[in-house]
């Protein structure tokens, strides 16, 4: 598997990063995580080259630290780029000394003397406000200093012109920013970040999973030969933008290790053809659904118990797939036993807490209206 510099730190990153934002679980659509079967799969990336792990203190219900943690044991932490993001996104981060309060609570959970790249999470327009204001690069010069942290970075989503300004901050090393072929908002100031010597790592290269499902048969004729969805195809596009230096993939599953080590591992480069076809495969996208659920979760727990992020995976069942009545019978499953918590989309009362909360900026109150009306019929 190709390594490549990640920016100007030093340090040298597979091309195919593991994020630990998805790991298997004990129940579907749940996020208590199943110990051993998850410390397998990062142990069999690990061992097939993958050299960057990426954790985030809430990930998992706060428990995806622990487990990779458990998972760097016996010789492993010195094989990987250890990455976990600091939760500056909650209202009660709100004071400079939560750093280390959070930064050594994360350092416990993850059983280690020192993270690589420490993130400050999912910064906008707002949350940048509140690093300057609390002075957190500051803080995080001392935790150099200190040997708890060896690089500083941020995760993001904001518009374009909120990310340069972060950039041209000069606070930072490494960034985390969402590309892929359904999103290309963020590919000028990619190359702008990668032309500056900051390491940039992708999130989201198969569009959280929306291109990983068997497509319509007005798509099939875009797949790659033998193949049955286009995550080869969506992870050889990022792979294929030199200012890339790794594009981390949510594995949950060891025929998801396989297979996405199998794409990193074999020839990335895309013909003229497969370049015109990732057009095409967007631009059917957008004419099929409106809905960019990415299954990130940030906008749960819904305080009616709402399960926004597995109403959303129906509904794309339904809208791009075409799997209509597998998607209203995801949709009938809802709080039933061994089936995702919570209620369906009918049980929102507009409160709107969770649209501020959303990367991709979904007009969460209307799509959950969408879903319930054609996925209850």
């Amino acid at each position: 598997m190709e390594k490549r510099k990640l920016g100007n730190t030093g340090i040298e990153t597979s091309i195919l990063g593991f994020g630990a934002m998805r790991l298997p679980t004990l129940k579907v659509g749940e996020d208590a995580i199943k110990h051993d079967e998850a410390i397998k799969i990062i142990h069999k990336g690990i061992d097939a080259g993958i050299n960057y792990v990426d954790t985030a203190y809430p990930y998992h219900n706060e428990e995806s630290e622990i487990v990779v943690g458990k998972a760097l044991k016996d010789g492993y932490r010195e094989k990987v780029t250890l990455a976990t993001k600091a939760p500056v996104y909650k209202e009660e981060y709100n004071k400079p000394e939560h750093f280390e309060q959070y930064l050594d609570e994360q350092l416990k959970k993850l059983q280690v003397d020192t993270i690589d790249v420490y993130l400050l999470h999912a910064l906008n327009e707002k949350t940048w406000k509140k690093v300057q204001d609390l002075k957190l690069n500051e803080r995080a010069e001392v935790a150099k200093k200190e040997g708890k942290i060896k690089h500083l970075a941020f995760s993001f989503h904001d518009k374009p012109e909120v990310l340069k300004e972060i950039i041209d901050s000069d606070f930072f090393e490494v960034m985390l920013v969402q590309y892929n072929i359904l999103d290309l908002v963020n590919e000028e100031m990619i190359k702008y970040a990668h032309e500056k010597g900051l390491g940039v790592v992708i999130m989201g290269p198969v569009g959280g999973g929306r291109l990983s499902g068997n497509p319509p048969e007005e798509m099939q004729g875009l797949l790659t030969k033998e193949r049955t969805n286009f995550t080869d195809l969506a992870l050889r596009f990022v792979f294929n933008n030199p200012h890339v230096s790794v594009a981390l993939s949510g594995m949950g599953t060891e025929d998801m290790v396989d297979d996405n080590l199998a794409i990193a591992s074999g020839e990335y480069i895309l013909s003229e053809e497969e370049k015109e076809n990732t057009k095409i495969i967007a631009e059917k996208f957008k004419e099929l659904t409106d809905n960019l659920c990415t299954n990130c979760k940030y906008c749960e727990p819904c305080p009616e118990e709402v399960a926004i992020s597995f109403i959303f995976r129906s509904l794309i069942f339904h809208d791009v797939y075409g799997d209509k009545e597998r998607a209203k019978m995801y949709y009938s499953k809802i709080g039933q036993p061994d089936w995702p918590p919570g209620k369906q989309a009918d049980a929102c009362i507009e409160c709107g807490e969770c649209e501020p909360k959303c990367p991709q900026k979904i007009p969460i109150i209307d799509q959950l209206k969408k879903a319930h009306e054609v996925l209850s019929q």
